[in-house]
């Protein structure tokens, strides 16, 4: 290697004639490689934001105590699926906020993977006030619209952990949010379908945030695309007439999922798969908060997919998952872990 010019002789060479030739500098040690995260079993997207819930029945007003925490339907599923056993992983976008924050670090602490989210410094992190209004009346009031989760885009996506995971999910909801995540979820599908990963799809139909006529287009795109459809009756018919509950799950195969799951809430749940139906009443427990209760639902329901269940166990995992939910305040707080999974089961008082 030449010298620079007018570097001069360094001070440890000697210039005497039969003098050592100097050992070269050693190179310096090669980089340690950077370890690279397995790809999730469950990928997912979409939008989490900051929940204000009442504590207690009655209106709003001064000084009525509140709960501070967070939401997500996509997440809510992907935290199920992680305490169940899976790697999960969310992608979305938060605001560079408190509340933006809080979500990233409670998916951490569920051992989500969210090194697919961004932070949005312009705008914050959504909000969900949810009042009691009497003590069986939810009353719940967003304030999302132009917020950090709306700018969720297709160049969020991961592409590569996408086509390396087991699952995508996605719901009705983030299309709904903007045309950038509508494209974000129709460009997952694609990717997952041409990658041989099971689609997902929860319809979770939010009428504040679209006109039936509207969601019935843009979420009819999505269904060829999924192998497993979810749906309450009254979401089903965005698709299908209304009938009985396993003839609009089968009516749903017909546009191409394998799966038909109908969520039927206080009846249990019910799936068409193949010729076969399977049929799943609740799980009776006292219900304290209902929100929640349908993710809950959905993330029971793949972890048993996972596990390699039939679809007989899938449903039985599922409804004891949205039971947990329900009788827990919160939307995922109550999701249950394997060990804990026998309590229902149980006796009031476990020793």
């Amino acid at each position: 290697m030449t010298r620079p010019p007018g570097t001069g002789t360094p001070p440890h060479v000697s210039t005497e004639p039969g003098a050592a030739t100097p050992a070269p500098a050693s190179a310096p040690a090669p980089a340690a490689p950077v370890p690279v995260a397995p790809p999730p079993a469950l990928f997912t997207l979409g939008e989490a934001m900051a929940v204000a819930a009442a504590i207690q029945p009655g209106p709003l007003a001064t000084g009525a105590p509140l709960r501070l925490g967070w939401a997500g339907a996509e997440a809510t599923v992907a935290i199920g699926v992680s305490r169940l056993g899976h790697r999960a992983a969310w992608t979305g976008r938060t605001g560079e906020d408190a509340a933006g924050a809080m979500v990233l670090a409670g998916l951490r602490a569920e051992g989500v993977d969210v090194s697919g989210a961004r932070t949005e410094p312009a705008v914050p992190t959504g909000l969900m006030l949810r009042e009691r209004r009497t003590a069986d009346r939810l009353r719940v009031t967003y304030y999302r619209a132009g917020l950090a989760g709306s700018r969720l885009a297709p160049g969020d996506l991961d592409e590569v952990r996408l086509a390396g995971s087991r699952i995508l999910h996605v719901t009705g909801i983030t299309p709904a949010l903007s045309a950038t995540a509508r494209a974000a979820v129709e460009r997952a599908v694609v990717v997952a379908r041409a990658a041989g990963v099971t689609v997902s799809f929860d319809v979770n139909h939010r009428e504040r945030l679209w006109s039936r006529a509207e969601a019935a287009e843009v979420l009819g795109r999505l269904l060829p695309y999924a192998d497993i459809v979810f749906a309450g009756p009254e979401e089903a018919t965005l698709f299908v007439p209304e009938d009985q509950p396993d003839r609009m799950a089968r009516a749903l195969t017909r546009f191409g999922p394998g799966q038909a799951v109908l969520k039927l809430g206080a009846r249990g749940a019910l799936v068409v798969a193949g010729d076969e139906v399977h049929v799943q009443d609740a799980v009776p427990v006292t219900a304290v908060d209902p929100v929640g209760a349908g993710d809950a639902f959905v993330s029971g329901y793949l972890a048993a997919v996972l596990d390699g269940s039939p679809v007989r166990e899938r449903l039985r995992l599922a409804a004891l998952c949205g039971a947990f939910a329900v009788s827990v305040p919160g939307d995922w707080e109550g999701l249950p872990r394997r060990a804990e999974l026998a309590l229902l089961g149980a006796q009031d008082i476990s020793r």
